[in-house]
């Protein structure tokens, strides 16, 4: 995203979110505005070009680098504190990502996200997700589904997470920002600047942040889960002579946590086993945690005679979790299931390409035209024992994305604007592995014996895009409506087992408005989704394995509403968004309290249960009545206030955030004890003294301390931070 100041940036003041468009008329200020009373002018870059945010036909929230640090987010999940419809749950591996009620609800490694996220253009596997931002220049959150520049894997929708690029014009700068807080936590940041000529630049940042653990274990092995050591760096190089530019970024980062923290959900298998309050752990198998990320992009572009660009982007990320968890998150005894342990690996390397050929904007007609390549390689090793028994699942997989696309906008008349854009996407899926049990318990063949043979294949490929009808009112109002469509691939569980691709019809319609010369600006929009073929884990009583299946169709409606304003040091925003959902009813087995460990497939009529041989799954077959779609909260708003005040030749700064996530289901049980988690509001604060070159500013987030659930993994919960408090000093140079 990139800030177009109508003033001084000594002036500025964060706004958060606005919604997009696709033309670059700017409204102009009233003649008695003065610099502090306006917004302003923010662009995006999503759709491959720039362009003015308040003009684009597409619902989408927009965060530069002072509106995160205003709103304390600082890594993905905490962009839903910031961003209507979008709901981020922990499930320890993986982030469930869903925007209006659609993105990802399964943990599966054969599942692929529906809220496509990049990272500097580079499509993000769903690991290595938790990082923590640093030295960004924006952030964008598009909703709806995304299917023409974005494709395939984006029903939901798409973030956009770009990082600061070289300044050859700024000379010799940057930043540094050391912080200290509450449970230890430490901070360091920076970021330098260097123009080594008019045509070459290169930026260095990194960041360092420690903290200790917000949990006690009281099990026998002296557990750290929950603890916080990560670091990362970017280098950045911009070769810039003429026309033609080059941006190289590499990125590495390295996370700690010492393991995941978490307890038994209540009304499951071991609640009985949970001990104090939620930052009481109770683990009796070793923890441990590592998230390693190694990123590189190589963006080409070449601006020819006739105004048409020729951009290519390259990318290559390697990706690592290593894990140690206590499977059943209690000190349960063996006789009744617990003591059990996993040891997990999961390795991610992919690569891609993208081109583009992109149009000038100062005719009539504008188009883009494109084609992207998309290869994932994964390794999955996870080791699990149920008291001294062991189970070995070991996939291999290797997908491949293709897609080609083309995007065009005419100006019918001077008030009203054609968009129609489409895509092709073809993606295929091979995967080798077997599930194996016994391996060195005697009376079973050393390497033990195979149960399941999780080889196999899928291929699919999906029309989508979108059309929209723009109308340009006048001068400060725009109106919108569009047709998308969305797709996400199909896959396989192994040999036998295939599962169809996941597709979004969606209907929106939307009012833009500025008010009071640039004063006010204001967002609504309405959507109705038909989604399709809806992916989930469940149980296949025929084999006793977990596998994704496509288990129902899903209807979603609902609204969104934004406003901004800025009256000379009063600034505030606000978002809201309602969702309304429903998916239909689905016969599955609840796993919510079956055993733990390889049960092994239904047994013969008349046998009795003898895991893992046969396991008798009817007492856990279920029929969940009509309910609101997984992960889809009803209501989620947010708003903050500031207020600037002189202070010498400085500002005075303090700003108030509350944000509300409503209540939501995670499982398809629709149990309110055990499958849905409380909505929560949070407060948070800071103060800010800005004296130009350098900074002081004392937060404190969830200032109310309230315990709330932010996430659930198999039959465990996770929890989200207690208060915290602190002071950061930041310099700038």
């Amino acid at each position: 995203m990139i800030i177009r100041t109508k003033a001084a940036l000594a002036l500025l003041l964060g706004t958060t979110a606005v919604p997009a468009l696709a033309q670059e008329a700017a409204s102009p200020p009233a003649p008695e505005t003065t610099p502090e009373d306006q917004l302003q002018d923010i662009v995006v870059t999503a759709q491959r070009r720039t362009e003015r945010l308040q003009t684009a036909p597409l619902s989408a929230t927009a965060l530069d680098a002072d509106a995160l640090t205003k709103n304390a987010v600082t890594n993905l999940a905490d962009l839903q504190t910031a961003t209507p419809a979008l709901s981020v749950t922990n499930g320890g591996i993986i982030q469930n990502v869903n925007i209006r009620g659609i993105g990802l609800a399964s943990d599966s490694p054969n599942v692929t996200a529906g809220v496509a996220t990049y990272v500097d253009g580079l499509f993000q596997p769903p690991i290595v997700q938790a990082n923590s931002f640093y030295d960004l220049g924006s952030v964008e959150v598009l909703r709806g589904p995304q299917g023409t520049l974005v494709g395939s894997n984006s029903t939901g929708g798409a973030i956009f997470i770009n990082s600061r690029n070289p300044d050859l014009d700024g000379g010799i700068g940057g930043y540094g920002e050391i912080g200290y807080g509450n449970y230890d936590a430490v901070t360091a940041e920076g970021a330098l600047n260097l123009p080594v000529s008019q045509t070459l630049g290169v930026r260095v940042a990194g960041f360092y942040r420690r903290r200790d653990s917000y949990y006690r274990d009281i099990g026998p092995l002296a557990n750290d889960a929950g603890r916080l050591d990560e670091k990362g760096g970017r280098v950045t190089v911009l070769w810039q002579p003429g026309s033609f530019s080059a941006t190289a970024k590499i990125s590495l980062n390295d996370r700690d946590t010492g393991g995941y923290p978490y307890r038994p959900i209540p009304g499951t298998r071991f609640a009985a086993y949970r001990v104090g309050d939620i930052r009481t752990l109770s683990f009796d198998s070793p923890t441990g945690n590592r998230d390693l990320g190694f990123q590189a992009g190589l963006e080409l572009r070449q601006e020819l005679a006739n105004g048409i660009v020729l951009r290519s982007l390259s990318g290559y990320q390697n990706k690592r979790i290593k894990n140690l968890l206590d499977i059943d998150g209690s000190q349960a005894p063996v006789e009744v299931g617990g003591n059990t342990f996993q040891d997990y690996f999961a390795g991610e390397k992919q690569y891609s390409q993208e081109i583009n050929i992109i149009s000038p904007t100062d005719g009539a007609f504008d188009w883009i035209v494109g084609g992207y390549f998309q290869r994932n390689d994964i390794r999955v090793r996870i080791f699990e024992r149920q008291g001294g028994f062991p189970t070995d699942i070991t996939p291999d997989n290797q997908r491949t994305t293709t897609g080609v696309f083309a995007q065009g906008n005419y100006q019918l008349t001077d008030a009203v604007e054609l968009q129609v854009g489409g895509r092709y996407s073809t993606y295929k899926a091979t995967g080798s592995g077997f599930v194996t049990i016994g391996r060195g318990i005697p009376g079973f063949p050393p390497d033990g014996v195979p149960v399941a043979d999780l080889s196999g294949e899928h291929d699919d490929a999906r029309f989508t895009g979108k059309a929209a009808l723009n109308w340009k009112v006048d001068a400060d109002n725009l109106v919108y409506a569009l047709v998308a469509r969305g797709y996400k691939p199909g896959g396989f569980n192994s040999t036998s087992s295939e599962f169809d691709p996941e597709t979004v019809m969606s209907y929106e319609a939307g009012w833009k408005s500025s008010f009071f010369g640039e004063r006010v600006r204001t967002q609504l929009s309405a959507f109705y989704n038909k989604y399709k073929g809806f992916q989930f884990n469940v149980v296949e009583p025929s084999t006793g394995f977990n596998g994704v299946e496509n288990i129902s169709d899903v209807t979603i409606k609902g609204f969104e509403a934004q406003v901004q304003a800025r009256v000379r040091g009063f600034g505030f925003d606000a978002n809201v968004a309602y969702v309304d959902s429903n998916l239909a009813s689905v016969t599955f087995v609840n796993t919510r309290n079956l055993p733990a460990g390889t049960l092994g497939p239904q047994c013969p009529a008349g046998t009795a249960s003898n895991p893992p041989l046969c396991f008798d799954y009817a007492p856990f077959i279920q029929v969940s009545g009509d309910g609101p779609n997984l992960y889809a909260p009803e209501w989620t708003y947010n708003l903050g206030v500031d207020y600037r005040i002189p202070v010498g030749r400085g500002t005075l700064t303090p700003r108030v955030n509350y944000a509300y996530v409503g209540p939501q289901f995670t499982y398809l049980g629709y149990s309110p004890i055990s499958d849905r988690i409380d909505g929560r509001g949070l407060l948070s604060a800071l103060v800010t003294l800005d004296m130009g070159e350098w900074q002081v500013t004392a937060y404190g987030t969830n200032l109310t301390d309230k315990d709330y659930v932010s996430g659930q993994f198999g039959s465990n919960e996770f929890y989200g931070s207690p208060r915290e408090y602190g002071v950061r000093v930041r310099l700038a140079f």
